[in-house]
């Protein structure tokens, strides 16, 4: 028996094991459904964008530059060990189990538990207040709860999140200032060659690991529920698209920090018309990509994803910013910015503690 056989009948058997406790919860009734729907959406892409252009733009820019960092690079390994272990979904292992949210590419680990790990987490932790804190924690148990009882994800992906999440969150409150004084002292070509390798080297991986390795996998017959057409391309374009956003908001911070940073005081109506006018042009981009590039499939869809959303980073995290600041929605940091107006703060200062009441 070799190595590939015996990874699948392990597996096989985990989630054989896995499939009883998610059709007894599913069980308790489908009232359960749309509000468990809803709140598992504060683990997706979706509301990590939100979040993060918000609190960049808004809020305090120290911080959000350094949670944009940490969640982009959390998705990028998510994807990778979803490129790698090519982990089923609860409804497409057993066709008795409801699919009360679909989704195209490979299951282990979950996505939204690593991502509300990591997102919540990080804030909780850096905002200082114990409640903040366990609030963060309730959420991030309820969103790995949803996942499970959507037949998303088995509770052995959820408890993969979890860890990776924990995992990435202790290096980045370990490493990030260190990582960050050193990166600010670098030359042009140095730190570009630096992103380009951190955003692509992941992508290569899992390219010649599923063309090499894993270029013959078929639907394997044990899995009794719908597959999707791709589950591989799905997973590959998603780490390309993770990946892109990645490089795209390392080279806009980068290039921020060196034209005197960004600050993110100022009126209420200020920071909304920040908000609104730049969460607006990266949904247009989003649409038209999906518009002009949507029917394109395997290597050519993720290429165009990376691109895309390499560009769609730098606009939030560069671009926009320079924009509010040349039209007088925003100004430079001044001799007493707060440590949430610099590129190493996290905090925001007392004004902006004001705006958020």
């Amino acid at each position: 028996m070799n190595t590939r056989t015996a990874e699948h009948v392990a597996l096989d058997v985990l989630w054989e094991a896995e499939t009883t406790p998610i059709l007894w919860l599913q069980g308790l009734g489908d009232w359960l459904a749309p509000p468990l729907e809803a709140l598992t959406h504060l683990g997706s892409h979706t509301v990590a964008i939100v979040v993060l252009t918000l609190v960049f733009w808004c809020l305090s820019p120290g911080l959000g530059a350094r949670l944009f960092i940490v969640v982009a690079s959390s998705g990028a390994l998510n994807y990778l060990f979803k490129s790698v272990l090519y982990g089923a979904r609860p409804s497409w292992f057993d066709a008795r189990i409801k699919a009360h949210a679909t989704h195209g590419s490979f299951g282990l680990p979950s996505g939204h538990t690593q991502g509300a790990t990591v997102t919540w987490g990080y804030l909780g932790l850096r905002s200082g207040r114990r409640a903040v804190l366990w609030a963060a924690v309730a959420v991030i148990a309820l969103v790995a709860l949803s996942r499970v009882y959507l037949g998303a994800h088995f509770i052995s992906d959820v408890l993969a999140g979890l860890l990776l999440g924990a995992a990435v969150l202790w290096a980045a409150l370990r490493w990030e200032e260190r990582i960050t004084a050193w990166w600010l002292g670098l030359s042009t070509v140095r730190w570009t060659g630096y992103a380009l390798a951190a955003a692509l080297l992941p992508c290569l991986a899992a390219t010649l690991w599923q063309l090499l390795v894993r270029g013959d996998w078929a639907v394997p017959v044990e899995w009794t529920g719908a597959t999707p057409v791709d589950p591989a391309g799905e997973t590959l374009t998603g780490l390309y698209t993770v990946a892109g956003a990645l490089f795209g908001g390392i080279a806009g911070f980068t290039l921020l920090a060196g034209r005197g940073w960004y600050s993110a005081r100022g009126a209420l109506v200020s920071r909304v018309a920040r908000f609104v006018l730049g969460i607006s042009v990266v949904v247009l981009a989003q649409v038209a990509v999906d518009v002009v590039f949507g029917g394109l499939t395997g290597l050519a869809a993720s290429a165009v994803a990376f691109v895309a959303y390499a560009g769609i980073a730098f606009w939030g995290s560069y671009l926009a910013p320079e924009m509010f600041v040349r039209s007088g929605l925003a100004g430079r940091p001044g001799a007493r910015a707060a440590a949430g107006d610099t590129p190493g703060g996290t905090s925001a200062d007392a004004s902006d503690r004001g705006e958020r009441g």
